[in-house]
């Protein structure tokens, strides 16, 4: 793409700079006294011609229309001096000069491009400065108008390679962003993975451990066995390949599907802290349709607001009420336990920055913590439907 760009503006830019340079040159040729009359009208439909040349330069790449451009030109600077004798007027080379110089020598632009065009650049401004020095009464390739036309196909050339050569490395810099890019983007995944297997460690197996640490206090033989098959089960499923893979940071899913019911998963999270010996009094919605993914994040933000409560308020039963809006879940989760200071929470813990806020702000989602010392704690979750 960017190649093809830089090519058109090549074109472009020589069609331009040529097509000023015929208009100089027709008006100066035109002057009385510079081209024999019977001349003139053969001169300008060489340079009418020169310009349909050039304006096909500018749209094709073939290099057929700068080798006509270089011919009519030629032609043109050949014609306009018949009959050849060496009593031409000084006006004539200068009238002339334009022509080589900038009417013929603008196609040095896109011949630039390549190592073979460079001959047929080098062809073409010998031939223009020898014709114009032609013209001049003393007929030198040092006089003034043929340096001038040797300068103008110099400078054409010089644009072309500059540009040729600044878009080459504009390519090269673009490719190292782009690959700086790439692998800053592949860090911020696995950085992304990272957080989500450290989540899943702190919600599943991290608190069982945490249960079996403490001899299962305040939990059941049965509960604290079936939380270790199902943590068993979650460790299988990611020993044999089901690793969490973010497709979007933020994003991973064991056991994807279009969408799912909240009121059918939700189920598990209640059962689970049933057995777990903690009462939630559940209130509000049972049936809302939310993608995989939202539907995850709000059942591990859920389960660990109520996990924080059995294991921190020091109570035995919370309330949940769930409620939805045109294009929200919330979720609001209370306990008249001992509260903390969310201040003084160490940045170290997982618990309510990773499992609860950083999980749903991951898919669009929020949650706000209201707690103080004594005075129990609110949670609200939202997530997006």
């Amino acid at each position: 793409m960017i190649e093809r760009e830089r090519r058109s503006l090549l074109q472009r830019s020589a069609r331009a700079i040529g097509l000023g340079g015929l208009i100089i040159s027709a008006v100066c040729l035109s002057l009385p006294g510079i081209v024999e009359p019977d001349l003139l009208p053969s001169v300008l439909i060489l340079l009418a011609g020169q310009a349909g040349a050039l304006i096909m330069v500018g749209r094709s790449e073939h290099v057929g229309w700068p080798v006509l451009t270089i011919v009519l030109g030629l032609a043109a600077l050949t014609v306009a001096q018949l009959p050849f004798s060496g009593g031409q007027s000084v006006a004539l080379p200068v009238a002339l000069a334009p022509l080589g110089a900038v009417g013929i020598g603008a196609v040095g632009i896109v011949l630039s491009e390549s190592r073979p065009r460079w001959l047929l650049w080098a062809f073409g401004t010998l031939a223009s400065a020898f014709l114009v020095a032609l013209a001049g009464p003393t007929m030198g390739l040092f006089s003034t108008a043929a340096i001038a036309t040797l300068a103008g196909w110099a400078i054409t050339m010089i644009i072309g390679i500059w540009v040729t050569v600044g878009v080459e490395r504009s390519l090269v810099r673009i490719d190292g962003i782009g690959r700086a890019h790439q692998v800053e983007r592949q860090a911020s995944e696995m950085e992304a993975q990272r957080r989500q297997s450290a989540r899943l460690l702190h919600d599943t197996v991290l608190a069982t451990l945490t249960l079996l640490a403490h001899s299962g206090v305040g939990v059941s033989a049965d509960a604290l066995r079936q939380q270790a098959t199902e943590d068993a089960r979650l460790l299988r499923q990611l020993r044999l390949g089901s690793t969490p893979m973010p497709r979007f940071s933020g994003s991973y899913n064991l056991e994807p599907v279009s969408e799912s019911t909240l009121g059918t998963t939700l189920e598990s999270v209640k059962q689970r802290f049933l057995r777990m010996g903690l009462e939630v009094r559940w209130h509000g919605t049972g049936q809302v349709l939310l993608r995989s993914d939202v539907l995850d994040a709000f059942l591990f933000a859920l389960a660990e607001c109520l996990e924080n409560v059995r294991r921190h308020a020091g109570v035995s039963d919370a309330d949940v009420t769930i409620t939805e809006s045109e294009d929200t879940l919330r979720a609001v989760v209370t306990d008249a336990g001992r509260g903390f200071a969310p201040d003084e929470v160490e940045d170290g813990r997982l618990g309510v920055a990773e499992s609860v806020i950083a999980r749903l702000r991951d898919v669009g989602g929020n949650a706000r913590l209201f707690s103080t010392p004594g005075a129990g704690t609110t949670v609200i979750l939202e997530v997006p439907r």
